[in-house]
């Protein structure tokens, strides 16, 4: 089978591999889609873990083979595969914190090597501890579909995390995919969503997602000089046709501030003046700062005696995995308008480099075998 194998920092080469064997207990998949993911761009722009591997973890195929004790799978079946599975038993699965289980680190699907999801290639091994996992595909549905199951999956849980009521006012800063994923399900939680973003084709669509406000943040002087600007910097173009984004939510909150902000950038500025805008006991979460080693400076006393939270979410929830498949397969979440751009498995390459610098025009990427 033909494979795109990481080789090191920002080298990825399509390759010739043997198909993997599988055990009794593991499916084989051939692979249809497979989404692009900012945690695997890191990993190959930053080569925080050794090579060789085949990355990709957002995965959709065909089974073509079953294991012998395997049950309820059928080769011919569609299905859309989960790479983490916690144990559910051990002290971290007990508080709910599935994604520092020792098993849920341990990923199940590969295409060889070091497992490393594998998506990246003509065909997979789904390993037996992941198949509570597997999600089959309803006939309405595309694979691409079924490949945005994990990102989804992602956003769920962190908005599980937050305390929102009914009518609350939440901000999502960043409208790339997963923001407008977020700005869509705070929606249907009956939260009022402001959006905002650099792009004025974003904030359109985060229209279409439910946000009741959109505003674009940085004026174009930023983005030419690259300078991390304040949250409140004069917009240019706001659909709520007001001034400084604080003013909107002076207004909007009567001027209590916001109840809860979802960073989906990696901007300390950003997170910085998000938290000065929330209201006394409000949240702030991170969904963006992945990358280990960077720090910023943060006023204790914000936690302590305004009694923000700072809030981190990472990874999915398998427990919300029939709840995610219900939501994308009937297209109350409709991920159908994220994806703008595919690419062949031998351009996978060219689709990293894409979802790493994307365009105005751009927003998920599926590589397709």
């Amino acid at each position: 089978m033909r494979a795109v194998v990481y080789r090191g920092v920002n080298d990825l080469r399509v390759e010739t591999m043997p198909v993997p064997r599988i055990g009794a207990g593991d499916l084989l998949v051939k692979v249809a889609a497979c989404g692009v993911c900012p945690t695997d761009i890191k990993k190959i722009q930053y080569g925080t873990v050794p090579p060789p591997r085949i990355f990709g973890h957002e995965t959709a195929g065909t089974i073509v083979r079953v294991g012998a004790s395997v049950r309820g799978f059928k080769p011919g079946d569609r299905v859309a595969l989960h790479h983490h599975v916690p144990c559910l038993k051990c002290h971290f699965c007990r508080h709910r914190a599935f994604a520092q289980c020792a098993q849920y680190k341990r990923t199940g699907i590969t295409a060889g090597f070091e497992p490393a999801g594998g998506g990246y290639a003509e065909f997979v091994r789904v390993m037996n501890f992941v198949l509570p996992g597997v999600v089959k595909i309803p006939a309405k549905n595309s694979f691409a579909e079924g490949a945005m199951l994990e990102p989804v999956n992602t956003v769920l849980k962190a908005v599980r995390r937050l305390n929102l009521l009914l009518g609350d006012v939440a901000l999502v800063a960043g409208q790339g995919p997963i923001g407008l994923m977020f700005t869509r399900l705070l929606a249907l939680t009956g939260a009022k969503v402001i959006a905002t973003d650099l792009l004025a084709s974003r904030l359109r669509l985060a229209k279409k997602f439910g946000a009741e406000w959109t505003m674009a943040v940085r004026s174009p002087a930023f983005r030419r000089s690259g300078a991390a600007p304040p949250l409140n910097s004069l917009p240019h173009r706001s659909e709520a046709k007001t001034g400084q984004l604080s003013t909107l939510i002076t207004r909007l909150t009567r001027g209590r501030g916001l109840d809860a902000t979802v960073i989906c950038v990696p901007s300390d500025a950003v997170a910085l003046a998000a938290l000065g805008q929330l209201r006394g006991g409000g949240q702030l979460l991170l969904f963006a700062h992945t990358k280990r080693g960077d720090a910023f400076a943060l006023d204790p006393a914000a936690v302590c005696v305004d009694e923000k939270d700072l809030l981190g979410s990472y990874s999915a929830d398998f427990t919300l995995q029939t709840e995610v498949a219900k939501l994308v397969f009937s297209r109350r979440l409709d991920v159908r308008p994220l994806l703008t751009h595919r690419f062949p498995l031998a351009q996978t390459a060219a689709a990293v480099a894409l979802a790493a610098h994307p365009t105005p025009e751009s927003l998920k990427i599926m590589v397709e075998s």
